[in-house]
């Protein structure tokens, strides 16, 4: 099934502790529109969908993704760098217009934010060393698994440690974790399938690799809720670039595979 055609209106986030924003608007699409630019929380600690090149200037797919909106807007593009315990804080908080951060979509994250139509896709794995045999979620029991703070992966690990005999470390951010990883700190990992790869290439000895995956996630934009305006046309842009294959560039560039089939 398509999934232009689910243009569904959810969000939030786990572990937030503040009510969802009423109806008001505050910055509905025509005042982004007046104002000239376009504010998006983006975390720049987690390659490749957000880093800092050798110049110190944001670069990834969701840089790229959030430079390719403000052009076709005409806007000028202002990041707000977070973290994944931030993004939708900012939001809350009117420090950003949208986020455009591997902002996965989920029912619980629905309770106070609201999505656009999904721009990519998170393959959510268990990574560890090429030399630890790991297949499921039995192989885990009784070990230590490192996560972001504030992730899907999180959330699941939580809901389902105790039943699974799985202790969560907790990391504030991806850098962190990954560092973490690299150095041999922490040997199970649960993140994105992309960054796990990323582990690998940056430690060849441990040469860590996706052993099994946790779930699917469609990656879409965040907005406050009530903005239908805003939604309309973010919906309209993410039809339009999928199908003139400029968001699946983008993804293949910087992940080094084209989006799902059923996203195009």
């Amino acid at each position: 099934m398509n999934r232009l055609g689910h243009i569904t209106a959810i969000g939030a986030m786990v572990g937030i502790f503040m009510a969802p924003i009423g109806t008001a608007a505050a910055n509905s699409y025509e005042e982004i529109m007046e104002s000239g630019r376009i504010r998006v929380s983006i975390d720049l600690s987690i390659p490749p969908s957000g880093m800092l090149d050798d110049r110190l200037r944001p670069i990834g797919s969701d840089v790229e993704t959030a430079e390719l909106l403000a052009k076709d807007w005409g806007l000028e593009l202002e990041i707000i760098e977070t973290t994944g315990a931030t993004r939708i804080p900012n939001l809350q908080t009117n420090k950003a217009d949208i986020v455009i951060s591997t902002l996965s979509v989920t029912p619980q994250r629905a309770e106070v934010i609201d999505f656009s139509a999904p721009y990519a896709a998170l393959r959510s794995v268990i990574g560890a060393p090429a030399a630890v045999d790991v297949d499921d979620w039995e192989d885990l029991r009784g070990e230590r698994v490192t996560v972001t703070r504030g992730t899907t992966q999180d959330a699941e690990l939580t809901r389902m440690a105790g039943e699974r005999g799985i202790t969560v470390a907790r990391y504030d951010d991806d850098a962190t974790m990954v560092t973490a990883a690299v150095s041999g700190q922490a040997r199970f990992v649960a993140t994105s399938e992309t960054l796990v790869n990323q582990i690998g290439q940056r430690n060849a000895t441990l040469a860590f690799e996706p052993k099994f995956l946790i779930t699917t996630f469609d990656l879409a934009i965040g907005l406050r809720k009530n903005e239908p305006e805003l939604m309309e046309k973010l919906n309209e842009w993410v039809a339009e670039n999928l199908r003139n294959g400029r968001l699946n560039d983008i993804y293949q560039k910087y992940h080094g595979s084209p989006l799902p089939d059923e996203m195009l």
